[in-house]
């Protein structure tokens, strides 16, 4: 029997990923107690028609949630194989999508979001870690995070599922959380001090010419293509299908932008799948 835990942060796109895998042929329950999953299993093994399941968890379970390694540990013992499917987003992301549909983030309280959301993130790092496949959503449509799923599901030991999440940011607003490759362009020369060039950004092509015109960051960027390269059969070998790499700069409106860019043009270039954002750009 094939079994998926879908989990994650609240607002990031659980309920369209269940959506995905019911339409894959999956049955289907939102919020089911974990402790009951096991249970659930066994019963369809007993000859009800039932090959496929998926199972949705979060942190609005409240006690039952912190069952939940106890029932994959039961799980891995009785070796019912399942994977696990992480959905994120960055703070700024879900902010706006709590504001947008004006509903509180559960484990807010009443206050902002972004304590909920700060909350939450600490609640299911441990989770986070032990997914099969993490997918931040922060820049995915709906018909994006179900191709995503779908490469997961029909084609998950490929590299073809491998998907690059490339971010760019500012130092000053601090470094982003869940990068596993962060690099500092502060080396690069700075198109700030350009009287002509302070008011424009990365995504310009004259603030791109600037940047990319230095042998130091061409280098850079070659050596960035071999790092990435090597290291997605690795991350694969290890059940990890997502790669979060930041790139930044002091404010996030130059450097960052443009390396990201052209990072992100080389990647696709030789056929990876990736998503980008610049996190920092407009403040």
């Amino acid at each position: 029997m094939k079994v998926v835990i879908v989990t994650g942060l609240s607002g990031a796109g659980k309920t369209q990923t269940i959506d995905c895998l019911e339409d894959m042929g999956f049955y289907c329950i939102e919020n089911m107690p974990p402790a009951l999953i096991k249970s659930f299993i066994a019963l369809s093994s007993s000859g009800n028609g039932i090959d496929r399941a998926a199972f949705t968890v979060d942190v609005r379970g409240g006690e039952l949630f912190a069952d939940l390694s106890d029932a994959l540990r039961e799980m891995r013992v009785d070796g019912i194989e399942y994977k696990i499917i992480f959905l994120e987003a960055s703070d700024n992301t879900l902010i706006k999508r709590y504001s947008e549909t004006r509903r509180p983030h559960p484990l807010a309280d009443g206050g902002p979001a972004l304590n909920g959301i700060r909350k939450e993130r600490e609640m299911l790092q441990m989770l986070r870690n032990d997914a099969d496949h993490v997918i931040d959503t922060s820049n995915l449509k709906t018909a994006q995070l179900w191709t995503e799923i779908k490469h997961i599901m029909d084609d998950g030991e490929s590299e073809n599922s491998f998907i690059i999440n490339i971010m760019s940011f500012g130092y000053k607003k601090g470094i982003p959380t869940g990068g596993e490759l962060v690099f500092d362009m502060r080396f690069i020369p700075n198109p700030y001090y350009v009287k002509s060039l302070r008011k424009l950004t990365g995504n310009n092509k004259k603030i791109q010419d600037f940047v990319l015109k230095h042998q130091v960051t061409q280098n850079f960027l070659d050596k960035a293509m071999d790092m990435i390269e090597m290291l997605i059969p690795f991350y694969i070998k290890e059940g990890k299908y997502n790669l979060a790499v930041c790139i930044g700069c002091t404010g996030g409106h130059h450097r960052s932008v443009a390396v990201a860019n052209e990072l992100n043009r080389r990647l696709t270039e030789k056929g990876r799948r990736t998503t980008l954002e610049h996190r920092d750009i407009k403040k």
